[in-house]
C-alpha cells in the first residue's frame, strides 16, 4: 500500500547546477564561512594573476601571499595551539578545494606548509621546537618545506640515502632531496634521514652552513609553484634539532597521510574549475545555429563530469567527518586520493574537448588544471602505490616486496 502524499509536504528546493546533490546542506554555518573566506581570497588575490604567473613559470608574490594566507588562518589550520586556527578536518578540506580551484600550486604551498612541515613539528617535535617554529609558520612569516623525496628514492622512502651521523652531541647531515615544494624560500626544512637508529626527522634552519636549495626549472606542471632541490653538505645541527617523537617510516608516512587528505579535497577544486568553465562555454558557444550545450553528446559529457565531481566531493566530505571523529585510516585516504585525482584529470580532459581549441588557451583554466593534476596524480603517492595500499588492505597480502 503506497503512502498518500501529505498536503503539508515541504516544497522541494530548486535544482542547483552548482550543487546538484545539495551537499551544502551537510555543512555548518562555520564550514560555509571558512569556505567563503578562502574562496573570496583566491578570487581577489590569485585568479586575476594566475595565468600570467603560470605562463612565466613563477610565483613572484609568494611571500606576500603566504603572509596573507596566515592572516586568514589557512596555514596549519587544522592544528591546535601555537597560533593555529584549530579548524575541523572538513573546514581544512573545504579550504583546500577553494585554493586548488584557483591553482594546484597555491594549494600545494598551503599543504606543504601546514600538513607536512608544520604537522611534522606539531606531531613529533619537542615543545621547544613547537614554540620556536609553529607561531611564525602559522602567521606566514616563516615558510617551511618537507624533505623526504630523493633523486633515487621516490616511492620507496625506506631507501633514503641522506644520512645523519652523530658527532659528539651534534648531528651531521649529508644528502640530497628532490622535488621539494617551497624549498628555496623556506626558513626551516623538515628533513628525513637515515641514522644508526633508523629514519629520523630534523628541523633544519635553512641558514645553517652546508644547506643550499636551488629551483627546478623547465617544469610543464605546477608552474606557479616553487619546486627545489635541497643539498645538505656536512650540515651540523645541535642535538635538539631532531624531532624526538618520530623514529622509522611511521613519522614521514603519517605526515604524508595528513597531506594526502587535503589532496582528496583539492583535486575536486581543480575538477570544479574545469567543469564550470565547460558548462559556461557550452551555454554560450554556438555551432550549427544553437549553443553546443543543446547537443546530446555535450550534455552527456557534462552529466558524466557532474556525477564524478560531486561523488568525489561527497567522498571527501565523508573522509573529513571520519578524520574529525578520529576514525580515518590511511587506507581510506589512499582510496580518496586514488579516486579523486584520477577523476579530476578525466573531468579536465573532457572539459578541454568541450572547449575545443580554446581549451588549450590560458584564457581558460582547463589546460592549466589538467597539467597541474598530472603532478598531483604522482606526488605524495603514485596511482600504483595507492592501488597497492588498497590491494594489501583488501587481500591481506603485501605486494610491495
Amino acid at each position: 500500500m503506497s503512502a498518500t502524499p501529505s498536503s503539508a509536504s515541504p516544497t522541494l528546493p530548486p535544482f542547483d547546477p552548482g550543487d546538484p546533490l545539495g551537499i551544502d546542506d551537510l555543512l555548518t554555518d562555520e564550514d560555509r564561512a571558512v569556505r567563503d573566506t578562502v574562496r573570496q581570497w583566491a578570487a581577489d588575490r590569485v585568479l586575476p594573476h594566475i595565468a600570467e604567473w603560470y605562463e612565466a613559470g613563477e610565483l613572484p608574490t609568494l611571500r606576500e601571499l603566504t603572509r596573507e594566507l596566515g592572516s586568514i588562518g589557512a596555514l596549519g589550520m587544522s592544528l591546535t595551539g601555537y597560533g593555529c586556527a584549530g579548524a575541523s578536518a572538513v573546514q581544512y578540506g573545504l579550504a583546500c578545494l577553494e585554493l586548488e580551484a584557483a591553482d594546484s600550486g597555491i594549494r600545494s604551498l598551503v599543504s606543504v606548509q601546514g600538513s607536512l612541515a608544520m604537522y611534522a613539528i606539531w606531531r613529533f617535535g619537542s615543545e621547544e621546537q613547537k614554540q620556536r617554529w609553529l607561531p611564525a609558520m602559522a602567521s606566514g612569516e616563516v615558510i617551511g618545506c618537507f624533505g623526504l623525496t630523493e633523486p633515487d628514492a621516490g616511492s620507496d622512502p625506506a631507501s633514503l640515502r641522506t644520512y645523519a651521523k652523530r658527532d659528539g652531541t651534534d648531528w651531521v647531515l649529508n644528502g640530497r632531496k628532490m622535488w621539494i615544494t617551497n624549498g628555496s624560500v623556506a626558513g626551516v626544512a623538515v628533513v628525513w634521514a637515515q641514522t644508526d637508529d633508523g629514519i629520523r626527522g630534523f628541523a633544519v634552519p635553512t641558514g645553517t652552513p652546508g644547506f643550499s636549495a636551488s629551483d627546478i626549472k623547465h617544469k610543464w606542471s605546477l608552474r606557479a609553484s616553487v619546486t627545489s632541490e635541497l643539498v645538505l653538505d656536512d650540515v651540523r645541527l645541535p642535538a635538539d634539532a631532531v624531532l624526538p617523537g618520530a623514529t622509522g617510516l611511521r613519522g614521514p608516512l603519517g605526515c604524508l597521510s595528513h597531506a594526502r587528505y587535503g589532496i582528496v579535497w583539492g583535486s575536486m577544486g581543480a575538477a570544479r574549475a574545469g567543469f564550470e568553465a565547460a558548462l559556461e562555454y557550452a551555454r554560450t558557444r554556438e555551432q550549427f545555429g544553437k549553443p553546443i550545450g543543446g547537443f546530446q553528446l555535450t550534455q552527456a559529457k557534462l552529466a558524466d563530469m557532474a556525477v564524478e565531481l560531486h561523488k568525489g566531493i561527497l567522498l571527501a566530505h565523508h573522509l573529513g567527518r571520519r578524520m574529525d571523529a578520529g576514525r580515518l585510516r590511511p587506507e581510506q585516504v589512499s582510496f580518496g586520493k586514488l579516486n579523486n585525482v584520477r577523476e579530476a584529470i578525466e573531468i579536465c580532459r573532457t572539459a578541454r574537448t568541450i572547449l575545443g581549441a580554446n581549451g588549450i588557451s590560458l584564457e581558460y583554466p582547463v589546460m592549466r588544471h589538467a597539467t597541474n593534476l598530472e603532478s598531483v596524480l604522482t606526488y605524495e603517492g603514485t596511482v600504483e602505490m595507492h592501488q597497492l595500499v588498497l590491494g594489501k588492505a583488501l587481500t591481506g597480502l603485501d605486494a610491495f616486496r
